[in-house]
């Protein structure tokens, strides 16, 4: 596990995005393997969500593995559940490169992906020989192309495929990196969508199911409340926050010119935690206990996913973190969970 440590000077020299690429490709190498370790967590790390039942609060947020090739890998390296994706009914290829930045000295990603992904179809048929005993999740979008008008039928489309072979899914209408999509967080937009996600999930027989949705931190506090109603009354099972922000003003000093100078995209990492931990707090006090939610956004010690807990969230996941600190970093937050 050090040895990433050792070698993260030399994967830093990289194109992020081909490091990216190269680590994938080494990870179904060791997904090949005839037997990958098998993690093994105190009995009280366990908890209960959504109906489900977690081997550890901690997870991998969604958009690292979009296409759920690495399954084995996460299971073998202790995390309790995966959220793949974002996954669009239809392939796309995302925002041109380069459309992904790294700032190691603050331990910030900039993102402009936009929702670059397979297709359901192909993720689907991937789906389908997962591992056993991991807990996956799949995080859905909207294409592109598609307006804002026709956001419902992409969902639902992309729903009828993976969900069948997930354990929950997740509504991602929180992404900064496709047009139009976070006006489909205002409760005018997010009434109808919801209720046409749960009519399907009725339809197909999945109502255990959990339907979750994630939300941006840079709603005002005001809007906050009002999806959190939303939400509530529409018959959800839980709500995920926070998705990566546009705000630069949580990045500091000289390098948020830096930052400003790759131009567009969302922010995750170390300097989003204390955005992500305030608006987590606001959901948490409108939600008053009604709906159970995960905490994701600048998480990265298990100082802070115990807070996040603390705070009342009932999992945590983490995702910018690993990519400076390596694999070491789960046994880590699982030592230091109490």
């Amino acid at each position: 596990m050090d040895l990433y440590r050792a070698l993260r000077p030399l994967i830093f020299r990289l194109d992020p995005e081909t490091a990216h690429n190269l680590a994938f490709r080494l990870g179904a190498v060791a997904c090949a393997l005839p037997v990958l370790p098998k993690p093994t967590h105190a009995a009280s790390l366990r908890r209960t969500a959504f109906g489900l039942d977690f081997p550890t609060p901690l997870g991998l947020a969604a958009g690292l593995d979009k296409g759920a090739t690495l399954l084995p890998l996460w299971k073998s390296l202790g995390f309790g559940h995966v959220e793949i994706g974002t996954v669009t009914p239809r392939p796309q290829p995302g925002n041109p490169r380069p459309r992904l930045f790294r700032f190691p000295e603050v331990g910030l990603i900039l993102n402009r992906m936009g929702f670059n992904s397979e297709g359901a179809e192909v993720v689907a048929a991937r789906l389908r020989h997962r591992p056993a005993g991991l807990i996956v999740g799949g995080n859905l979008g909207k294409n592109k192309e598609t307006p804002e008008a026709g956001a419902l039928d992409d969902y639902r489309a992309a729903y009828r495929l993976i969900a069948p072979q997930v354990d929950y899914t997740a509504l991602n209408v929180s992404s900064p990196n496709t047009p139009g999509l976070r006006n489909l967080q205002a409760p005018e937009a997010l009434k109808p969508l919801l209720a046409g996600m749960l009519d399907l999930r009725r339809e197909m027989g999945l109502e255990r199911q959990p339907l979750l949705l994630k939300l941006a931190p840079d709603l005002a506090p005001e809007d906050l409340d009002a999806i959190v109603e939303v939400a509530v009354a529409s018959g959800i099972s839980g709500l995920i926050a926070t998705n990566t922000t546009l705000d630069r003003g949580v990045v500091a000093g000289a390098l948020r010119t830096l930052v400003e100078s790759k131009g567009a995209g969302g922010l995750s990492g170390e300097p989003l935690k204390a955005k992500a931990r305030d608006v987590r707090r606001r959901i948490l006090a409108a939600l008053r206990g009604r709906l159970p939610l995960v905490a994701c956004g600048g998480l990265g010690t298990a100082e802070d996913v115990q807070g996040a807990l603390d705070d009342g969230a009932a999992l945590a996941q983490i995702y910018s973190a690993l990519i400076f600190e390596g694999p070491a970093l789960i046994s880590r937050i699982h030592q230091g969970l109490r």
